[in-house]
């Protein structure tokens, strides 16, 4: 006999080894014939990932955000300032005391240490620390009007991510997947990549579902050994044996379901094992880069120590969604971007092990024919301000830039973005967006739209309010950046 405490897993576990394969074949092939009955429970909605219509033809099918964790500084990348460097040194504190986060480290102005140059047939400025990504520019639309909220690092991560300041909302990709579902249903709708040196601050809070079903919830892939726990078999068997085995399974878990029709968790977590059964071979397959040629994996940077692990992922990013993965968000280490202190160094290490990547990743979409049905976006959470934040020792060689919730800077491609196109401005010292303001619930809007979204119609009840990732900050579409 079996142990009383054992689970049916365990149960079918115990057959398949202790009984001969024809034997367990009869059993299973007999017990999975009759399916479950249909119950008097009134019928509800169920929460798939199933392929689902859009509002409108969609632009973009799919979506790979690079979020560039910590705030990049606006002023030392894409957006050059001639007044700041004329009025270098000069003090600037006293006219925005208010905007700051540590009023202490407060210096005077400071120009950035990084050369400009116009790049591409477009013209657009780009810094000379970003030398790979100035060759694509002439697919890119680059907004250089953004602002959010607030300037402290989690409540504009929670802006960034869900649209509101708070925690314990649904994320960008749970909202796409709830509302579009996925294209290939043998993996995840929402997959993370994140970095192996450490998860970003709020941690898994930057994709959960919150109060849209789990079932949208982001799926972390690791980028070195196996991509994803405890998906291999525990032992051998014939594949039919598998396949029978969880062919009952599923019928005995709709059985369970069907009495408890109310239980969100509990439908997921079936979604959930039913998925990883199916992504024991399509999981590893989409990560498998041994049939990468030479050519590509060192156009991503896998050959140099510095690029690899960025460039790893953005390798992952484009088989995910050539195989139709919906949504795939890509995080690099913990705050890299938050340059407070030695900007010119710790900046320049942030583009080194990005930029050639993101380049590769740009390069690599459109010689495919991808990146017409992909929306790329990079950007973070906030920007930087123009003064110089000194560290305790007031030395200036170690200054850094603090938090800037008034002018930030991000970018997009493809997915019915417009190529070689400059958005919106910023003052003469690139403190505050002052021309075609762009705000984060605009920026989601316009994400929605291009995947076939009305942002005013893509909503979930809840305590009688139709919920939406866009909330009632009065969001727009910024059509200026469509082509």
């Amino acid at each position: 006999m079996f142990p009383a405490k054992s689970d049916r897993r365990s149960f079918f576990g115990q057959v398949a080894t202790g009984l001969g394969t024809t034997a367990l074949l009869q059993m299973l092939g007999e017990d999975v014939q009759a399916e479950p009955q249909p119950t008097s429970t009134p019928s509800r909605r169920q929460y798939t990932m199933s392929p689902r219509t859009p509002h409108f033809v969609p632009r973009a099918t799919s979506v790979i955000q690079l979020f560039m964790n910590g705030g990049p500084s606006q002023m030392d990348l894409f957006d050059p300032k001639p007044e700041l460097d004329k009025n270098h040194g000069k003090p600037f504190f006293e006219n925005i005391s208010g905007e700051v986060e540590n009023p202490a480290a407060a210096g005077a102005l400071m120009r950035s240490a990084f050369g400009f140059r116009q790049r591409g047939q477009c013209g657009m400025w780009v810094s000379d620390a970003l030398p790979h990504l100035a060759q694509c520019v002439d697919e890119i639309t680059l907004i250089r009007s953004m602002h959010t909220p607030n300037l402290t690092h989690e409540p504009a991560l929670y802006m960034a991510h869900s649209g509101n300041t708070l925690p314990g909302l649904p994320s960008m990709g749970s909202w796409v997947t709830y509302g579009l579902g996925s294209l290939n249903q043998d993996l995840p709708g929402y997959v993370v990549l994140d970095d192996p040196r450490g998860l970003p601050i709020n941690r898994s809070q930057n994709w959960q579902s919150g109060y849209l079903p789990p079932v949208y919830q982001g799926t972390r892939f690791r980028s070195t050994g196996s991509p994803v726990l405890n998906l291999q078999r525990e032992f051998e068997e014939p594949d039919l044996v598998t396949r029978l085995e969880r062919k009952l399974i599923g019928t005995l878990d709709r059985i369970h379901q069907q009495g408890h029709p109310v239980q969100q968790q509990l439908a997921a977590r079936i979604a959930s094992y039913e998925l990883a059964a199916r992504m024991q071979m399509s999981a590893t397959d989409a990560l498998d880069l041994s049939r990468e040629t030479t050519s590509t994996l060192n156009m991503y940077g896998l050959n140099h120590e510095t690029t690899e692990s960025y460039g790893r992922r953005c390798l992952y990013a484009r088989r995910l969604v050539e195989r139709g993965v919906r949504y795939v968000q890509l995080f690099i280490d913990s705050q890299i971007w938050d340059n407070h202190t030695t900007l010119n160094s710790s900046l320049k290490t942030a583009c080194d092990r990005t930029d050639k990547p993101i380049a590769g990743l740009l390069k690599d979409l459109k010689q495919r024919g991808l990146l017409d049905s992909t929306l790329v976006v990079w950007g973070g959470e906030m920007g930087r301000l123009p003064i110089a934040q000194l560290p305790g020792d007031k030395d200036e060689k170690k200054a850094g830039r603090d938090h800037n919730k008034n002018a930030m800077v991000c970018w997009m491609a493809g997915g019915g973005i417009k190529c070689g196109y400059t958005h919106g401005a910023t003052d003469e010292l690139g403190f505050a967006a002052v021309e075609d303001r762009v705000s984060v619930s605009d920026w989601h809007a316009t994400i929605l739209h291009l995947l076939g979204m009305d942002h005013e119609q893509l909503f979930f009840r809840r305590n009688g309010l139709k919920e939406k990732l866009t909330g009632v900050n009065g969001a727009r579409v910024v059509r200026k950046i469509i082509a």
